[in-house]
């Protein structure tokens, strides 16, 4: 009588797709995040975020910080999708907005916003969600319209 045959389940990932799902893990293992993925799939970066998700929160913003860590940021959650305007009044950091749609689909872009101005700014189309980061985090990451956010650590509802 031969011995049971025992097979090894084998998982084959790539460095490369183990070192970003590795560094997105830890980057959220603090808190809130927001992912942006391509639209090959792959992630273009991960972002540690404080979530503005009620009328109070989303009016001050980011307003009177002085710093903001690389790869960190804010994510502005609204009822549902719809022209959004920012402006950089009492922000004295030069910020990024990335504008997205109530899927998560990044719809615009405003980049190297000025700080202190009163100037409006808005993405294109209905945006849901707005994440801010440091100016200069668009381009260095490659993200662009069509890119998609993923969220997790928090709810992608608003408390108001």
């Amino acid at each position: 009588m031969r011995g049971v045959l025992h097979r090894r389940l084998s998982i084959r990932i790539s460095p490369f797709a183990f070192v970003v799902v590795l560094l997105a893990l830890l980057g959220c293992a603090r808190g809130p995040c927001v992912t942006i993925v391509g639209a090959d799939g792959k992630p273009r970066a991960t972002i540690a975020v404080e979530v503005a998700s009620t009328g109070p929160q989303r009016e001050v913003g980011l307003m009177f910080r002085k710093h903001l860590d690389d790869n960190a940021g804010m994510v502005f959650v609204f009822p549902d999708a719809a022209p959004r305007n920012f402006w950089m009044h009492n922000t004295p950091i030069p910020l990024d907005m990335i504008f997205a749609d109530s899927k998560g689909v990044v719809t615009g872009i405003v980049a190297n916003a000025e700080p202190y101005s009163d100037k409006l700014l808005t993405g294109e189309g209905d945006a849901e969600y707005v994440v801010e980061v440091n100016s200069g985090f668009c381009a260095k990451n490659g993200i662009k319209p069509g890119d998609k956010m993923d969220f997790s650590g928090f709810s992608i509802h608003t408390s108001q």
